[in-house]
């Protein structure tokens, strides 16, 4: 609906305003005349009559201030074509993600931007996923819409030449979506099976697009693979379980066999990416018959090939769960110190977690504790909380 609307508007603040419009008209009519046959076409199309209402009534204002001014002051800026069925990006939200990804923005900008407009996560959700402040991430999402009006970013599809110089920040807003679905940061479920569904198919609909690149047929790959284990993360009763104690035989295998074809196909040839990396590491996880029998050491080495590509501390940190099993935990510990001095993880709740784990199997119950306790006041996600509360209780501190 908001892809729809800022088609019309080529504006975000009129876009989002006019669809809230819509839903409080739904809100007043429906109870009365009954829920139309297409409530989604519905309010689409009362948003964008929104929409087009608005955008009259600004053109009558300049025409009159023009009477008041010269000519030329206040001249409306041309409006963009619809880009009609021939467009490059099928999907209304891919559409607005490319939109959104815009170089003139801010690269940290973008995928915040995305998150919101063609998520719905509210600034607290975003700001979690982030690692910053809730203040921060208004201002952020604040500054980019400011930049499009200012900038006069255009509301066009890039044209397929383009789509290339922004398939990173695209790549990295569908995988945060993801990420944001799989284990939400805030709330009472660890899913958001919403988020999670919606990535795919955005992963889907981007390969069928760009079919010729490896990141994203390693992207889609790496949401298969780790989707695959959505059935088994929580228990009967809504509690998390724990990889070692998932039932595997749960496990979604079309998923996981689709995902590896899509990684042999991506990383033979050429230096693999990121995303194909990812997958690679994910894919040992998920086939191997039992977790003793997972292949640790080669997880380590994909690691190292993939902080060589991508050296971030969220990476370095996953890399310590597979080294505590091939070194022991007393290395792993050492390599948490080293992304504790560096602090770009200050406020990651896996940090002390993963931690407060490695503290337990070397006998360092009080540490351990206060590694969970920190892990604990950083995590506002119910289920989580109630797992780290279960793992304090097991620790038996005085």
């Amino acid at each position: 609906m908001l892809a729809a609307t800022v088609r019309v508007t080529r504006n975000v603040d009129l876009a989002e305003e006019c669809v809230q419009e819509a839903y409080a008209g739904a809100l007043a009519a429906w109870p009365a005349d009954g829920v139309p046959a297409n409530p989604i076409g519905w309010l689409t199309t009362t948003a964008r009559r929104r929409a087009i209402d608005a955008i009259r009534r600004h053109e009558v204002y300049l025409a009159k201030l023009a009477l008041l001014s010269r000519p030329d002051e206040h001249e409306p800026e041309p409006a963009e074509p619809d880009p009609g069925p021939e467009c490059v990006v099928p999907d209304e939200r891919l559409r607005l993600i490319f939109l959104c990804c815009h170089p003139a923005l801010a690269p940290d900008a973008q995928p915040a931007l995305t998150l919101r407009l063609v998520c719905g996560l509210t600034t607290r959700e975003i700001a979690h996923a982030f690692l910053v402040p809730e203040p921060t991430m208004a201002a952020r999402l604040t500054r980019a819409k400011k930049k499009i009006s200012a900038a006069r970013i255009p509301f066009r599809i890039p044209p397929a030449d383009e789509l290339a110089g922004r398939l990173g920040a695209v790549l990295g807003v569908i995988h945060l979506l993801f990420t944001t679905g799989h284990t939400a940061p805030v709330g009472t479920a660890l899913v958001r099976a919403g988020l999670t569904d919606q990535a795919l198919h955005l992963a889907r609909t981007l390969r069928d697009l760009m079919p010729g690149e490896r990141e994203v047929r390693g992207l889609l790959a790496l949401l298969l693979v780790t989707d695959a284990r959505r059935a088994t993360r929580v228990d009967a009763h809504g509690r998390l379980v724990r990889l070692e104690q998932q039932d595997r035989s749960r496990w979604d295998r079309a998923a996981i066999a689709e995902a590896h074809d899509l990684i042999v196909d991506a990383i033979g040839g050429v230096r693999p990416g990121r995303y194909v990396l990812q997958a690679a590491i994910a894919a040992l996880y998920a086939q191997a018959p039992a977790f003793e029998q997972t292949d640790w050491p080669q997880i380590v080495t994909l690691y190292d090939h993939l902080l060589r590509v991508w050296p971030s501390p969220v990476a370095a940190l996953n890399r310590t769960v597979a080294l505590a099993r091939v070194d022991g935990p007393g290395a792993a510990l050492l390599e948490i110190g080293r992304l504790e001095h560096d602090g770009r993880l200050a406020g990651y709740r896996y940090l002390p977690a993963i931690k407060a784990d490695l503290l337990q199997r070397l006998g360092r119950i009080p540490e351990a504790g206060v590694a969970c306790r920190q892990a604990l006041d950083l995590t506002a996600n119910e289920t989580e909380r109630e797992f780290l509360t279960g793992r304090l209780a097991e620790l038996d501190l005085p």
